[in-house]
């Protein structure tokens, strides 16, 4: 199954940055020029790399370009706690609506933080999550497909942690996290109800079972009006 043109250009630019052709803090080229080297629409440049930028290896600046992302500090946050949990314990109803389910081959990210063979494949969703009708986050999370081709789609969207659990018999152990301020594109900004350019919390984690194994990537963008983070000390 061949990857979508996306991640195909996606992989190609991680290479680059990775092989020292732009480095940290340098800005690559503008969506057009690279549009026109890569011979696709800017809509789909455009993809590739916010896909990066979600990523955190890309960082826009406002009236500046694209740049390579700087080092961010990345403060540990206590253990793995689910949506579904975390909305529950704020006396808020959850819900999700699903915006794409499918089965793909992963992008080298998605390779990395899963530890994946470049033959396994993965299942990419992408979610926009609320408490009480209100949305809170929009989430693309990967996880490996073998982990999870045994469940129905409605098993994995509703409460992905409770179905590992309580179906799966899986323990889920911790979590690497990364936290870091952004600005809503357009797109987020249509799926939150928000205006583009308003303030995004922007949440990278790799998820672990007990034993060490990550089963789950996802890259989560939080209305910052309506979501904080705290820290357990």
């Amino acid at each position: 199954m061949e990857s979508p043109v996306y991640i195909q250009i996606h992989n190609q630019i991680k290479k680059d940055i990775e092989a020292g052709k732009w480095h940290v803090g340098d800005r690559i080229p503008s969506e057009r020029e690279l549009a026109v080297s890569f011979s696709v629409s800017r809509m789909t440049l455009r993809q590739a790399v916010q896909t990066l930028v979600d990523e955190g290896i890309l960082e826009r600046r406002v009236g500046a370009g694209t740049y390579v992302a700087s080092q961010k500090v990345q403060e540990k946050m206590s253990g793995v706690t689910s949506f579904t949990d975390v909305m529950l314990a704020q006396g808020k109803h959850p819900s999700s609506r699903t915006i794409s389910y499918h089965i793909a081959n992963p992008s080298l990210s998605e390779i990395e933080k899963l530890g994946l063979r470049d033959s396994e494949q993965v299942l990419r969703m992408e979610r926009i999550r609320f408490g009480d009708n209100v949305p809170i986050c929009f989430e693309v999370a990967t996880v490996p497909y073998s982990l999870v081709k045994n469940f129905s789609k409605a098993e994995v969207t509703r409460s992905f942690y409770h179905t590992l659990e309580k179906k799966g018999g899986f323990e889920i152990g911790g979590a690497r996290q990364m936290v870091s301020a952004t600005l809503a594109s357009e797109r987020t900004a249509e799926y939150l109800d928000v205006k583009r350019g308003d303030a995004i919390l922007r949440l990278r984690q790799v998820s672990y079972l007990k034993d060490g194994l990550p089963f789950e990537y996802v890259r989560t963008q939080y209305v910052g009006s309506r979501f904080e983070f705290f820290l357990d000390r």
